[in-house]
């Protein structure tokens, strides 16, 4: 088991178990491994334990914003969401053989644990949220707490209120938050000691992808470190600028950091 800011049974220190990449700590760990550390904080009732599902576009916004790199940095969790940081960590001696991606996380978690959990869903477009409750209800057995679609916007006050009313009252155990990078990230770093929840996850499409509503790149793209094509070619106008300008980039930067051209902290 790996984990940031907690004992582990193998007392394995954070400096033995993640890499640093533009000065964002990333952990070397696999889907089991993840699961192994959500179940032992909702076994030990941890409150405010949150998991950032990290690939190459949240390395790369947290170089342009300090603020979402230290969010990064104090996760209990950062774990590997894309093919180019299983092959960093591979430069760093670390063996990892796939990805984590929010969406196989979410649904192996769901398949091992069955009902043994409560879950909350929070975030997606209208709809989303409730819809991906019930198919992953259907599919898994699971116990839904609750869900919730929050606007696309900050929350007003009262909004808050009835937010952590609501999470309070689901009792749940592992809240899925769904608002994209990195605004879930940040959602979860400003209420992880308001909601005093064991575990919540920051996975991204993952709602879209596990309802069905939004279809995911074959695995064999995945594998190959090609899913960011993918995406491109079907949804240019909202991603081009993100994979043919900022990604490019932040690999520039990676590129210094590995010959030791450069240092970032």
């Amino acid at each position: 088991m790996i984990a940031r800011r907690l004992e582990t049974s193998r007392n394995i220190s954070r400096e033995q178990c993640s890499f640093r990449v533009l000065g964002v700590s990333v952990d070397a760990v696999q889907i089991p491994d993840a699961i192994a550390e959500m179940e032992r904080w909702i076994r030990e009732s941890r409150a405010g334990c949150y998991i950032a599902v990290t690939g190459m576009h949240g390395i790369t916004v947290s170089r342009q914003d300090p603020r979402f790199r230290e969010i990064l940095n104090q996760a209990d969790l950062v774990v590997p969401d894309g093919m180019p940081l299983v092959w960093l960590a591979r430069w760093h001696h670390y063996p990892l053989r796939h990805r984590v991606p929010g969406s196989e996380l979410m649904a192996t978690f769901c398949r091992e644990t069955g009902p043994r959990y409560r879950h909350f869903f929070y975030g997606g477009a209208p709809g989303v949220a409730d819809n991906l409750a019930k198919i992953l209800v259907e599919r898994y057995g699971i116990v839904v707490a609750g869900t919730y679609c929050p606007p696309f916007r900050p929350l007003r006050e009262d909004e808050e209120k009835e937010v952590a009313f609501q999470v309070h009252a689901a009792a749940p155990d592992i809240l899925w938050v769904g608002l994209s990078t990195p605004r879930q990230e940040q959602w979860m770093y400003e209420h992880r000691d308001k909601l005093r929840i064991p575990v919540m996850l920051g996975v991204g499409a993952a709602f879209d992808f596990n309802s069905g509503r939004v279809r995911r790149a074959p695995a064999w793209m995945g594998e190959l470190g090609l899913e960011w094509f993918f995406r491109l070619v079907v949804d240019p106008r909202r991603l081009w600028r993100r994979y043919l300008i900022a990604i490019p980039k932040a690999a520039w930067s990676i590129g210094l950091e590995l010959l030791h051209l450069r240092k970032f902290s």
